[in-house]
C-alpha cells in the first residue's frame, strides 16, 4: 500500500473488488428519506403539496422527481462539465425549472450536440463557456469572463472530472487527476466567491465519489514521486480532495450565506469511463458490482443538494442518493456509513486548503 493508505500499482483488480465498500461491491442502496423544507436560492416559496409522498427520495429518484414543484426562475447557476453525462442532465433539469444556466466544457460543439439531444437549446436561458480545468491559466481566464457576464451566482456546481486516466502531468506540472478534478475547481470556486456572496444565500455543490473511500489525499506526494502511480489511487485522492474542499469551504463561508456540499452521484455509464482498460471497465460494470443508475438518477443528488434540501441539513456534508446519511449532532456533521472520517477532519481540510494554495500559487484566505 502507498503512504496515503491506497492501493499500489501491483494490486490486482480482484483485490479492488474484494476490498471495496459495500456500495462499490453492490450492496443494496439504503432506503430513501427526505429531511428539511424545500429551499430556493432566491427565497421563492414553492408548492409543498404532496411532500409526504415525496419523502422517499433515494437511489431511484430522478431529477424531475426531486425538482417537482420547484420554481428556479431568477436563479443564476454555473455548471462545469456540461458537455456530457450528468453535467448535461444537471443543466437540463435546472433550466427546465426556470434557472439561467452557464455551462462549461472543453469542446463546445460537443456540448451543444449533447444538450440538443437532451432537448436543451443553447441561447438566452442556457449559454456555454469554454473551460479546460487542467490548465490554471485557462481557469483564471474563464473566471475573468464570468465577471464580465454576471453580477452574482446563486448556484455553482463543480461537476466536471476525469477518472482513472493514465499517468501524466498537466501543463502546470501537477498529476492530471488531482489537478483537473480538484485544483481546477479549487481556483475556479475561490475566484468566484465574490459572486456567490453577492448571490447569498447561495450554494456550491462539488461532485465527489464513493471512490473517496479508496484513500485519503497524500499532500506530500501529490505527483506520485514516492509511490508507484495507480490510476484508481489517483482518482480516489482527487475525490477525497473534492469532498474535503467542500467541507472546508462550507466552514469558511457558511456564516456569510454561502453553503457548500459534496455529493456522490452513483455508478452511471457515462464518458467518465473513457480511460478505463479492459480490467477497469469490467470492474465498474460487472454483474454484482455497483448498482447502476440512469443519468437522471445520477444527477438527482446534485440538484437536490443545490436547490431543494435545507441548507443546515446538507451544508458541509458528503451525501448520496438524495438523502442524509447521518444527522448532525449539535450542528456538527457526523460521518455515516458512507463518508470516511477523514472527509470531516478539520485539520485535514485546512491542510488541503494550504497545500492547494501552494500548488496553484494563489492565496484564498476567506476566513
Amino acid at each position: 500500500m502507498c503512504r496515503s493508505g491506497c492501493w499500489g500499482r501491483s494490486t490486482p483488480i480482484q483485490t479492488l473488488r474484494s476490498s471495496a465498500t459495500p456500495e462499490i461491491a453492490g450492496g443494496a442502496p439504503p432506503p430513501g428519506r427526505h429531511r428539511g423544507d424545500r429551499w430556493h436560492p432566491r427565497g421563492v416559496v414553492v408548492d409543498d403539496a404532496g411532500m409526504d409522498d415525496a419523502a422517499t427520495f433515494g437511489f431511484d429518484t430522478t431529477t424531475e422527481e426531486v425538482l417537482d414543484g420547484v420554481d428556479l426562475t431568477g436563479t443564476t447557476a454555473l455548471v462545469t462539465g456540461a458537455s456530457a453525462g450528468i453535467g448535461v442532465e444537471t443543466v437540463r433539469a435546472l433550466a427546465a425549472h426556470g434557472a439561467t444556466v452557464i455551462g462549461t466544457g472543453r469542446d463546445l460543439d460537443k456540448a451543444r450536440r449533447n444538450l440538443a439531444d437532451a432537448g436543451v437549446e443553447v441561447g438566452d436561458a442556457v449559454t456555454l463557456e469554454e473551460l479546460d480545468l487542467s490548465s490554471l491559466a485557462a481557469v483564471r481566464d474563464f473566471t475573468d469572463r464570468i465577471y464580465a457576464r454576471v453580477d452574482h451566482l446563486d448556484l455553482l456546481v463543480a461537476n466536471a472530472g476525469m477518472m482513472a486516466c493514465p499517468e501524466g502531468l498537466t501543463v502546470d506540472g501537477i498529476e492530471t487527476q488531482f489537478a483537473t478534478n480538484h485544483l481546477g475547481h479549487f481556483v475556479l470556486v475561490n475566484r468566484l466567491v465574490p459572486l456567490l456572496l453577492a448571490g447569498a444565500p447561495s450554494r456550491v455543490v462539488v461532485l465527489s465519489s464513493s471512490a473517496h473511500r479508496i484513500c485519503d489525499v497524500d499532500l506530500d506526494d501529490v505527483n506520485f514521486e514516492r509511490t508507484p502511480y495507480q490510476p484508481w489511487a489517483a482518482y480516489g485522492r482527487s475525490k477525497t480532495a473534492n469532498a474535503q474542499f467542500a467541507v472546508e469551504l462550507d466552514r469558511r463561508l457558511r456564516d456569510r450565506g454561502v453553503r457548500a456540499v459534496a455529493v456522490h452521484p452513483g455508478a452511471i455509464d457515462t464518458e467518465l469511463h473513457r480511460h478505463l482498460d479492459e480490467d477497469g471497465l469490467a470492474f465498474v460494470t460487472q454483474a454484482g458490482g455497483p448498482p447502476r443508475k440512469t443519468v437522471p438518477q445520477g444527477a438527482a443528488t446534485t440538484v437536490w443538494a443545490a436547490a431543494v434540501a435545507g441548507a443546515e441539513d446538507v451544508g458541509g456534508r458528503l451525501l448520496e442518493d438524495s438523502t442524509l446519511t447521518a444527522p448532525p449532532v449539535d450542528g456538527v456533521p457526523v460521518p455515516g456509513d458512507f463518508a470516511m472520517p477523514y472527509v470531516y477532519d478539520p485539520a485535514k481540510g485546512a491542510a488541503l486548503w494550504a497545500r492547494s494554495e501552494e500548488l496553484v500559487g494563489e492565496a484564498f484566505p476567506l476566513a
